[in-house]
């Protein structure tokens, strides 16, 4: 039986979650997965199977927040996050209800999460949240989701000491091409490989292994790990 406190991870319903969930379930450890729907939650932690249980909660309504993670038992030794909502927002056709509802769930759900579970997370557990590589490439669009995944890496500077000697760090994926959202975009995926120096996709498995990485290492900390193949060395260059 695998020794250790419970992980959760928030937005575990599909893709990277899920995966990262799975990992841990099948070291027999206790799993709480979250989605923003109870029946999806519930229906993901049925594949995850072993010991996983599901949970609603929607991290852009941060008022509801406490009562989603209640049924979560301590001690909770991990906690990872990545919830997301996607959001193609610039300022000449601006949606306030998308921008909004991003900046709520990363800059308010990310840290109202955590202090909803910190008397329950044990003194040598870690924290893993997500941002994302807009934070570096920003494009047409993405000015909601640079701002906030830029929020995400200097949350990072304050977490860090307001909560040790619990670690917590931040992964800032690229393009996962394996991705639901990805997997079926055929010219992206050819632009994204042609400008990764290493011409090697980023892979969930390779998202799921940087996670492990930042939340069991115990001398990582305040870290923001990118996780794009050396991609953003292409803006950084020319």
């Amino acid at each position: 039986m695998a020794s250790g406190g419970a992980v959760v991870v928030i937005g575990g319903t599909s893709g990277i979650g899920e995966a990262i969930a799975k990992h841990y379930a099948d070291q027999g450890r206790r799993v709480y997965v979250s989605g923003r729907d109870q029946g999806r939650a519930d229906e993901a932690a049925a594949r995850i199977s072993g010991n996983t249980h599901g949970l609603a909660t929607d991290l852009s309504q941060p008022a509801g927040i406490a009562d989603g993670l209640a049924p979560i038992e301590g001690p909770v030794e991990y906690l990872v996050v990545p919830a997301v909502l996607r959001d193609q927002n610039n300022v000449k056709e601006f949606d306030i209800a998308g921008a909004t509802a991003l900046a709520v769930l990363k800059l308010v759900g990310y840290p109202e999460t955590i202090h909803q579970l910190l008397d329950r997370m044990s003194e040598d557990g870690a924290i893993v949240l997500f941002g994302g590589l807009a934070k570096e490439r920003p494009y047409p669009g993405s000015t909601t989701v640079t701002s906030v995944n830029g929020g995400v890496e200097k949350m990072l500077n304050t977490l860090a000491l307001e909560i040790a000697p619990i670690r917590i760090n931040a992964v800032h994926p690229g393009v996962v091409l394996d991705s639901p959202y990805w997997e079926d975009n055929d010219a992206v995926r050819q632009a994204i490989l042609e400008r990764t120096p290493t011409g090697q996709p980023v892979l969930t498995e390779h998202v799921v292994d940087a996670v492990r990485f930042l939340l069991e290492n115990p001398a990582v900390n305040g870290i923001n790990l990118d996780i794009d193949g050396g991609n953003k060395l292409r803006r950084i260059m020319g």
